[in-house]
């Protein structure tokens, strides 16, 4: 069965995984209720937590990654099914009651430690969140409110992922075999962001990013629920609700942030755009503004050109292999860890070419497992990413939980001729994801609740981004960067163009992410919205990015 899970052998297996997950958490919660206030209720409340997390956690993965639609069909109704328990769990009142008992009852609370006295404290801002205090008609509707949100983001990330389509008339000829026909149509699946012509990418940014009026409501919807939700259950906007057990706190501090922060950048970036314009006038004297679909080609143009990085130069020296190699001599240097390579069982896996590789301390032992999905498959999403499957935990019996990941990447397949060969980029993307691995193993706690990446979400990629400067740092990189003919390491000088390169348009690269926060505050903030979700697109986009906005998209 998938992840050795025996139900999950067949895609039939879920309704069973996820039957079973719900019985036990009917007994579990009988079992709260009648425990009097202690620490065992905190035991009881996380066993809870992970009994449903396990399948939801797992499904969650399957429904995006398995190549067989009837498991991705099965898991996403598991999903579905687990999330609204979850939602009737956190309004149950009955429940949230022993919890109150026992952070009410001081002496009680004194003898715990800390870590128990949190995991009390995070258990009871999920009820306080989901509007336990409200009457039980209302409650209902957070209940329902909740579930809508779910299928909502379900639909909107789908409509999110799929192609456009254009009469091929419509395109002029010599551009028509940048994109996939079918019959007179032609498919625009992404926008196309790395090629050269300039036209190209013109077109594939205008007919991927066209309106869908589907989406459109869909998005509405989503933000209306959401905003409902939290207004219901006694938050200003959403994005208060969001960010109330984050580091940020509230959206007043967010806000601050980035305004301090495009402050800050908009010398530079205004710098960077004007860099972009003088690159595309040379190579496109007749049309030389500077537009969104400029920006990720142009950057790495001057990059490229400045520090003579052609990726090409590169991938030669970072083979898959070689790349595992580093990340195993840094782990074993900085952290007393190795990777271990370990046979799967059969069904254990979704495609045969996933890897799983063991974690184990020099001293401690075995820390849990790295499921490695890093190859392209037809529908495999283009995102790379970590999942947990499993989280960590101090079981009943003593025994320790061991957390089970998934890295999901999307690299090129070995050839006859050449190993799976990554380029700079997709070697940092590597170190960023194996960082939120290492999160997972290392983040070892006696709760599932609070394990490895389940921490404040803006501080669960600091791990990770760490990792990104070990890549970056030639004192690590000369360690394991080899040409896969020759054994050559990678030249000193070439470490350094690469990591100087990193700067160039450093600065108009995060005055993007900073519209995108900034877009995001303003759907998830005050409602009802001023002005419809592209209206407020453009207003935002021209204000804080500086790139003007192409009507129509």
């Amino acid at each position: 069965g998938l992840f050795g899970v025996p139900e999950l052998s067949c895609p039939e297996g879920f309704q069973e995984a996820q039957d079973k997950a719900l019985q036990e958490s009917e007994q579990l919660v009988q079992k709260a209720c009648s425990t009097p206030p202690g620490p065992e209720t905190v035991m009881i409340f996380d066993q809870l937590s992970d009994g449903l997390c396990r399948v939801a956690d797992l499904a969650d993965f399957v429904k995006i990654a398995h190549p067989d639609f009837a498991f991705r069909e099965a898991a996403e109704e598991a999903c579905r099914n687990i999330g609204t328990m979850v939602e009737k769990l956190n309004t149950d009142v009955e429940l949230c009651q022993s919890l109150r008992c026992l952070l009410a009852d001081e002496s009680v609370m004194s003898s715990l430690d800390p870590e128990t006295r949190r995991v009390a404290e995070l258990f009871m801002f999920d009820f306080e969140i989901s509007g336990i205090h409200l009457d039980e008609e209302k409650r209902k509707k957070a209940v329902n409110l909740n579930v809508r949100i779910l299928d909502l983001c379900n639909e909107f990330l789908t409509g999110a992922h799929l192609p456009n389509k254009i009469d091929k008339h419509v395109l002029p000829e010599p551009i028509r075999y940048n994109f996939t026909t079918e019959g007179n149509y032609l498919q625009v699946a992404g926008l196309h962001a790395d090629c050269p012509d300039d036209l190209v990418r013109e077109a594939a940014y205008k007919i991927f990013l066209y309106p869908n009026a589907e989406q459109l409501s869909r998005l509405e919807e989503l933000l209306a629920s959401r905003n409902s939700l939290a207004q219901l259950v006694g938050y200003d906007t959403f994005a208060h609700r969001a960010l109330q057990g984050t580091m940020a706190k509230t959206p007043e501090t967010v806000r601050q942030f980035l305004e301090k922060l495009s402050d800050r950048l908009s010398e530079r970036t205004q710098k960077d755009f004007e860099m972009m314009t003088k690159m595309k006038m040379k190579l496109n004297p007749q049309n030389s503004k500077l537009m969104p679909w400029d920006h990720p080609y142009y950057s790495g143009v001057l990059r490229a050109e400045r520090y003579n990085i052609d990726p090409g130069l590169y991938c030669p020296f970072f083979s898959l292999g070689a790349c595992m190699e580093g990340l195993n001599s840094l782990f074993s240097r900085l952290l007393g860890i190795s990777l271990y390579a370990e046979q799967t069982q059969r069904g254990e896996v979704w495609s045969e070419d996933v890897r799983k590789l063991a974690v184990v301390h020099e001293t401690e032992g075995l820390l849990g497992y790295i499921y490695c999905d890093f190859f392209q498959r037809p529908d495999k999403p283009h995102q790379d990413c970590h999942f947990t499957v499993r989280g960590g935990r101090l079981r009943e019996n003593g025994e320790y939980q061991l957390p089970v990941v998934v890295l999901m990447l999307s690299l090129p397949h070995s050839t006859r001729s050449a190993p799976t060969l990554l380029s700079p980029g997709m070697m940092e993307n590597l170190f960023h994801e194996m960082g939120h691995a290492m999160h997972s193993m290392l983040g070892r706690t006696r709760y599932q609740h609070v394990t490895g990446t389940r921490c404040p979400t803006d501080f669960a990629e600091v791990p990770s981004i760490l990792m990104e400067y070990f890549a970056n740092d030639y004192r690590v990189v000369n360690q394991f960067a080899r040409h896969y003919k020759t054994g050559q390491p990678l030249p000193k000088n070439m470490v350094s163009r690469l990591c100087e390169s990193k700067k160039v348009c450093a600065a108009a690269d995060m005055q993007l992410q900073v519209f995108y926060a900034a877009l995001d505050q303003i759907y998830h903030g005050k409602h009802p919205l001023k002005k419809s979700t592209t209206e407020i697109l453009k207003e935002t986009q021209e204000k804080v990015y500086g790139l003007p906005y192409v009507p129509n998209t």
